[in-house]
């Protein structure tokens, strides 16, 4: 449930608890930060002795405080928290801000649990505050750096100090900066959602660890993007540790990592690496916002060798360049002669400065329908010296001159870190032009702006559950560790998904009399929680065409078991009708709370790890995403008949399993952490696909 966070954003009545009358505490300097900046409304210390703090009258206690309190500042240690916001909750007090970090896990526990319960909205705890600049209201309980301003970007931040990171670099000014900390109650979300009606916020960006919410995080998205916003995210603490641990192939093909990405991309939420690309995120998009449709790049400048590394590294962070036509060529050739006229333009090249017409050039670079954004390389250091300066501003003069002649979006990247020129600044800033320093960081910017679609939430009818599918949640709901083939196959035919045909024998004889129920020719596998992946011990043997082969196979397996694995308890024998196919294919999935279950499509068989073909999605997949990753995988190149190795193949039938599987890992996600479909087999050409070995773990 998101709130209303209206009452920490402009509060008119402040009470602050753990004032000190003797030393400088956070809830002093907060006290400092609000009267140093005018604040208009009433703050009201609560302490029990001190007649005054600060100047103002104290109120002895919380049970003291006038009603209509918005916001409550609790500046107090971990262990008093929980009591602390109770107190407030039952005085009435709207909001509260909690910095304390240091809790142990019993008082975590504790607090989390009692934020669920208040009225009382609760922000942090671990956290730095907020500060509303535009309104001047500094809820920040240490002292700010001289150079924030107001502005039209706000920030929101779980951790503090990646906050003061960005506000300390920024060349920008802010609308509001939120330090969201542990979000035990308040997240991300509900700022984002505020930040809609924000007349003042034009841009947010979002610091980030983790995700408490994704629904509520990509719905206040959606609200930013439909009401002509921008967002961008810095996703910081991600990790592959544990792929390698994994059971099932499927987990060790994916990632944390892999399943922020597919969240962000489905949301359209444009990604950067770090806090200098971030900067120049915001840059961009608090000059040029998100622009519908924008496509490629053209890059100019007047150093050839600067734009050509620029084409590179737009290639290495996703940005695609515009290829010019040959109209667009031939204006260039005119209006500059002796350049080639394609992407990047060298505009140094053109024969003495007489004949350099850039604002010319620039001006057929924006008119060209291939140009969605131009990047301008331009040297701004500080280190210019007067002639190089008075040079470079006359450029950037002709090139502010062209921006004003459009609307589509020109960034100036002075290609290298150093500090930036400021009459080169002031120049290009009279244009409208954003400067950014580095090509990654400045290129990383442009990139954002790119606006994909944004995902609605997917709606999709739910057939009424089967009676065999709440039998086996029953079953496995008190199971640990890796699921029966009998169990594994249950599930997979109660989702309507392909699998030969199997069954559990006890031992040799038991399966000479049931072989008729399965047909020869068949497969032999061992039947073992204790192993995962049967091939690699000796446990699958296939070809067996009758009893006497059938009565050989059983007794490899349980050799080869017993000599690669004696500790694996044997708990029988599966036998499988063989089924004959082209191509193997993997498909799977990996629970991914809070975000549900990961999809996984690509190449199966025993190099599964190593060929690393797969593509990935959320579940639930409708069938159109379903053929997009299997599109996008080298498997999906091979079903389409490529270089004619295989016939040319229909790959419905295998979308329709990854379909239905996807329907299984929404479903069962809680309690199936891994699924593991090694291989599919599909036949050349039909592309009926079929299931012959599965794994799952709980």
């Amino acid at each position: 449930m998101l709130r209303d966070v209206e009452t920490l954003i402009r509060p008119r009545r402040i009470a602050v608890v753990g004032a000190s009358s003797r030393n400088q505490s956070q809830g002093n300097i907060v006290i400092d930060n609000l009267t140093a900046r005018g604040y208009a409304g009433e703050i009201l210390p609560v302490h029990p002795t001190a007649g005054a703090i600060d100047g103002l009258p104290a109120i002895s206690s919380i049970a003291d405080l006038p009603p209509g309190v918005d916001l409550a500042i609790a500046s107090v240690p971990a262990g008093a928290a929980a009591d602390t916001a109770a107190a407030l909750d039952a005085a009435g007090v709207a909001s509260a801000i909690f910095f304390a970090a240091g809790f142990t896990a019993e008082e975590t526990g504790a607090f989390r649990n009692l934020s669920n319960e208040l009225r009382m909205n609760l922000h942090g705890p671990n956290c730095m505050g907020l500060i509303n600049c535009t309104d001047g209201i500094f809820l920040y309980p240490a002292k700010p750096t001289e150079s924030l301003r107001p502005g039209p970007v706000s920030l929101i931040a779980q951790s503090g100090s990646a906050a003061i990171s960005v506000i300390n670099s920024a060349p920008f000014g802010f609308a509001k900066i939120v330090t969201v900390g542990s979000e035990f109650q308040l997240t991300a979300a509900d700022y984002m959602r505020w930040f809609v009606a924000d007349d003042d916020t034009k841009t947010v960006g979002v610091i980030l660890e983790s995700i408490k919410h994704p629904g509520a995080f990509a719905e206040a998205a959606r609200r930013l993007f439909d009401n002509g916003k921008s967002l961008v995210v810095l996703n910081i603490g991600r990790s592959r540790t544990g792929a390698a641990a994994a059971r099932a192939h499927t987990g060790a093909l994916t990632s944390d990592a892999d399943t922020y990405e597919l969240f962000f991309r489905e949301c359209a939420i444009p990604v950067v690496d770090d806090y200098d690309e971030l900067i120049a995120a915001l840059q961009c998009l608090a000059a040029w916002g998100r622009k519908p449709g924008l496509g490629s790049l053209a890059i100019a400048g007047i150093s050839g060798g600067q734009t050509a590394l620029a084409c590179d590294v737009a290639e290495t962070v996703g940005v695609a360049l515009a290829t010019f036509g040959t109209a667009t060529m031939q204006t260039l050739q005119d209006i500059l002669p002796g350049i080639p006229g394609n992407n990047p333009v060298d505009l140094g090249a053109v024969v003495g400065r007489e004949t350099r017409n850039n604002e010319g050039g620039i001006d057929a670079i924006l008119a060209s329908p291939e140009t969605a954004a131009l990047a301008l390389i331009q040297d701004c250091q500080t280190s210019l010296n007067d002639r190089s300066l008075r040079y470079y501003l006359s450029v950037a003069a002709a090139y502010c001159r062209s921006a004003a002649k459009t609307g589509k979006p020109i960034v100036a990247i002075s290609p290298s870190s150093q500090d930036l020129h400021p009459d080169m600044l002031a120049a290009f800033d009279g244009g409208g032009i954003p400067v950014i320093r580095g090509l990654r960081e400045g290129l990383a910017g442009i990139r954002s702006c790119y606006a994909g679609e944004v995902a609605r939430p997917k709606v999709r009818d739910e057939p009424a559950p089967k009676s065999e599918i709440a039998v086996l949640r029953k079953e496995f709901a008190g199971q640990r560790g890796q699921l029966s083939p009998d169990q594994c196959l249950r599930l997979l035919r109660a989702y309507d998904i392909p699998v030969a045909t199997s069954i559990v024998v006890r031992d040799s004889p038991e399966a000479v009399s049931c072989a008729a129920e399965v047909g020869f020719p068949l497969v032999v596998k061992v039947a073992s929680r204790d192993i995962a992946h049967r091939s690699e011990l000796g446990g699958v043997v296939t070809d067996v065409t009758d009893v006497p082969a059938l009565e050989r196979a059983i007794a490899a397996v349980e050799r080869g078991v017993v000599d690669a694995a004696p500790s694996a308890v044997i708990d029988g024998f599966e036998l499988q009708t063989q089924f004959d196919g082209d191509l193997e294919a993997v498909a799977g999935f990996v629970a991914a709370p809070p975000f549900g279950s990961k999809v996984v499509v690509g190449t199966g068989g025993t190099l599964v790890e190593l060929t690393a073909d797969r593509a990935l999605g959320l579940a639930p997949l409708d069938l159109d995403e379903a053929r997009d990753m299997i599109a996008s995988t080298v498997l999906g190149t091979r079903l389409s008949g490529y270089r004619n190795l295989m016939p040319e193949t229909y790959c419905r039938p295998l979308a329709e399993l990854l379909v239905n599987l996807s329907r299984l890992a929404s479903d069962f996600g809680d309690l199936v952490t891994e699924c593991d479909l090694n291989p599919v087999l599909v036949r050349a050409g039909t592309g009926d696909a079929m299931v012959v070995d599965v794994l799952m773990v709980r």
